[in-house]
């Protein structure tokens, strides 16, 4: 836990779920820069509040005054949020929506004052913002924060050609300001998302069929190449499997294996509301409609009955927004297992360099390799029987 000081108060603040030997803090320099800006130029509290991508919920934590709406993609996020404003007492003042609750009966009809932190997907930005601008008017006050990473010419022109003319502030600390004056008379186009494309032939039970990617999902237009070796490698079973996809993204590796195994009743899950309507998309577009599935918005595989899943399937992401980290994929693995009957087999897509070879035989006491390529690497994992005594 770190202590963040704002003009609001001091703070104590955890991402979630806390990891303590990562020491990642949940707010940068980008939030600080905000909230000062805020504190110094902001209209009185009063109207309606909404906060957009706000990571780990520092922003509306200390806005917490102005009963603020949040919306985020992110499970891990929202509670991260949740716990911030528990500590300081005010669970109750703000509202949290996911990216999918944003448009139609919750979203807010009016927006006074809206702030954006900007996400590391631009795809994610522009949906998000063609959602909100409905309620966006002439008087509505836009802030955008970000690192200068994460802030370039194409991140500009997304809030001028969706909101109305933009400029940028000077570098504090490696953070910038975004201020956008709306224009309701503006033609923004039509929201090109989701985007759906082809597969390509050669990739097993997928081959040639359909996906469809909400923005924001990774590789939202194209396959990406560790998926592509899963595909190809998928284990024969059938039967009454009870599958995970785990961190299901789109959903084409849940949904080539109920397409494997029609027998089969598939479990999607992820931390994204985005992945997840993705995946549920997908998966009914392509599968026998007698295919059992299932679609969770989650940490990892932790709402998951323990022994209750004979095969999980996971591509497992290595950062956490703009920090390298093998966190989610700790999690992951040992979500996983603890998932799988005894017997049950967890696969897994990644690059060679993760070395997660180490990791799952340390975990499962056994790991094979199944498929590899020059970057990638496919391997098996089993869950063990307990030992008897």
């Amino acid at each position: 836990m770190y202590r963040f000081s704002t003009p609001w108060g001091d703070l104590d603040l955890t991402r979630y779920p806390q990891e303590p030997r990562e020491q990642l803090r949940a707010w940068d320099a980008a939030d600080d820069y905000l909230l000062r800006h805020l504190d110094e130029k902001a209209p009185a509290a009063g109207g309606t509040t909404v906060v957009l991508g706000d990571r780990w919920g520092a922003l509306v934590t200390a806005l917490a005054g102005r009963e603020p709406v949040q919306v985020s993609d992110s499970y891990l996020g929202q509670q991260a949020t949740r716990d911030n404003l528990r500590r300081i007492g005010a669970q109750d003042r703000v509202r949290l929506l996911s990216t999918r609750e944003s448009r139609g009966g919750k979203a807010p009809e009016r927006i006074d004052l809206l702030l954006v932190r900007v996400p590391k997907s631009l795809a994610l930005l522009e949906d998000q913002l063609h959602a909100l601008a409905p309620a966006v008017h002439r008087d509505t006050v836009v802030v955008g924060t970000g690192m200068v990473t994460e802030i370039h010419t194409s991140t500009l022109a997304l809030f001028e050609r969706i909101l109305g003319p933009t400029v940028t502030s000077l570098a504090v600390r490696k953070a910038r300001l975004i201020f956008c004056t709306p224009d309701p008379d503006l033609s923004r186009g039509a929201n090109p998302w989701p985007l759906r494309y082809a597969l390509p032939d050669g990739i097993g039970p997928m081959s040639g069929r359909t996906v469809t990617n909400h923005a924001g999902v990774f590789c939202a237009d194209r396959l990406d190449v560790g998926t592509r070796l899963l595909l190809g490698n998928l284990p024969r079973r059938q039967g009454p499997d009870r599958v995970i996809d785990l961190g299901c993204g789109n959903g084409v590796v849940g949904t080539a294996a109920a397409l494997a195994n029609p027998a089969s009743d598939v479990l999607f899950t992820d931390e994204s509301h985005q992945a997840v309507a993705s995946a549920e998309a997908t998966f009914r577009d392509n599968a026998d409609p007698a295919t059992a599935a299932e679609f969770l918005v989650a940490d990892a595989a932790a709402g998951v009955p323990a022994g209750s899943a004979d095969l999980v399937l996971n591509n497992p992401p290595f950062h956490s927004h703009r920090a390298t980290s093998d966190s989610s994929a700790r999690r992951m693995f040992a979500t996983a297992r603890a998932a799988l009957r005894p017997g049950g087999e967890l696969w897994v897509v990644g690059n060679r360099h993760l070395g997660y070879h180490v990791r799952l035989r340390r975990l499962f006491g056994n790991c094979e390799v199944v498929a590899s390529d020059p970057k990638f690497v496919v391997l098996r994992a089993v869950r063990q029987a307990p030992r008897a005594r």
